[in-house]
């Protein structure tokens, strides 16, 4: 199957003696004993079985665990790894992820956080207690660009697993697994969820081995689990994904442009850009270049702000991948241990009508 073959039937079984086209939800938490395999809502559900399923194939993986958040999908990971384990990972990435690291598993964990951008930055930091390597591509919220196949080459020469968190660039436009990558992260209620109203983090594998199983111990037995209504509704939006996510690339990539010749605009962050420093890197592992962009504005935080409150059709609001517009000051979003510049505005573009949004920027910047 193609991908958006896959992406409308791979997430549905039915299990309903009226065949039903859509698989209903099963809100049962117990199970009667029989040889099938669902006992108990917490270790599986059909519903949650079926969107494995799919997440798992668009992946090109073998196995999926959906979880109740990004949060809870990327904790799982960390919490399968060896006390006192090392971590590289991006010195960009997911401030809710980072803050993870730092709070959570300060004391549990060591994280060395760099460049990913250059591979050989991960080469420098790895030690004999390193772990797991952990890629973000593109970044959040400046969109760098790390070369997968380049850092999966240094972690397979010493044996050590990579996840890359594909929230960003989602299965339509990069396959982190057919890269080199060991296991693929989404939050899930971004651009998977695609509506804005679905909380949810999903892991796919590439193996089945010992690190997979015991990730699949902590969703089982921690029981950050969606419900079975997420999982059917995030079964539901993912059947329109690959089409949202071409409407959602494009718009991006014309926005980018203008935003880049906009004389109150002092930089913008979109590997679609010729002159993006990983947009060589971007081209040969993306078949698009996504639905989010970020970019400078000439002045502060507080033009930032002005520009913001004078949009009408981009709401100011924190989490991407909606069919509505979003946009945000990162950094007053992130807190004060924030690293992203006060006067960075993060764009998650929509699917309104181009030209409305392009009015609304131009007007917005205007002094």
């Amino acid at each position: 199957m193609k991908l958006e073959t896959i992406a409308i039937h791979a997430g549905t079984q039915i299990t309903d003696s009226y065949r039903p086209a859509v698989q209903p939800i099963t809100l049962a938490t117990t199970f009667e004993h029989h040889e099938d395999s669902v006992i108990y809502s917490r270790a599986a559900n059909p519903n949650r079985i079926a969107l494995e399923n799919v997440l798992a194939k668009l992946e090109h993986g073998q196995a999926a665990a959906a979880f109740s958040s990004g949060n809870a999908a990327g904790m799982s990971v960390f919490q399968a790894l060896p006390p006192s384990s090392h971590l590289v990972a991006p010195d960009d990435m997911y401030h809710g992820l980072r803050h993870l690291l730092t709070t959570v598993f300060k004391g549990i964990l060591e994280v060395d956080f760099v460049d990913m951008t250059q591979s050989e930055n991960v080469a420098k930091a790895i030690n004999t207690k390193t772990a797991l390597i952990w890629v973000e591509t593109p970044s959040n919220p400046l969109l760098k660009i790390s070369d997968i196949r380049a850092i999966c080459t240094i972690a397979q020469e010493k044996q050590i697993p990579v996840v890359c968190d594909n929230t960003f660039a989602t299965p339509v436009f990069q396959n982190p697994l057919l890269l080199g990558a060991s296991i693929v992260m989404h939050s899930t209620t971004k651009y998977l969820g695609g509506h804005s109203d679905i909380l949810g983090g999903a892991l796919i594998t590439k193996e089945e081995n010992e690190l997979w199983d015991k990730i699949k111990l902590v969703q089982t037995t921690g029981g950050a689990v969606p419900s079975p209504f997420d999982c059917y509704m995030l079964s539901r939006s993912i059947k329109t994904l690959p089409y949202r996510m071409k409407g959602h690339a494009e718009h991006a990539g014309i926005i980018a442009t203008f935003l880049q010749n906009h004389p109150q605009v002092e930089k913008v962050y979109y590997p679609g850009l010729l002159d993006h420093p990983g947009h060589t890197i971007a081209a040969t592992q993306m078949t698009g270049f996504g639905g989010m962009l970020s970019f400078l504005v000439k002045g502060g935080a507080n033009e930032a702000d002005t520009v913001i409150s004078k949009l009408q059709y981009f709401t100011n609001a924190t989490s991407l991948g909606g069919v509505e517009s979003l946009i945000e000051r990162r950094a007053a979003s992130e807190g004060p241990d924030s690293k992203t510049p006060q006067n960075l505005i993060r764009v998650s573009v929509g699917l309104e009508h181009l030209d409305d949004l392009l009015e609304d920027l131009d007007q917005a910047l205007k002094q």
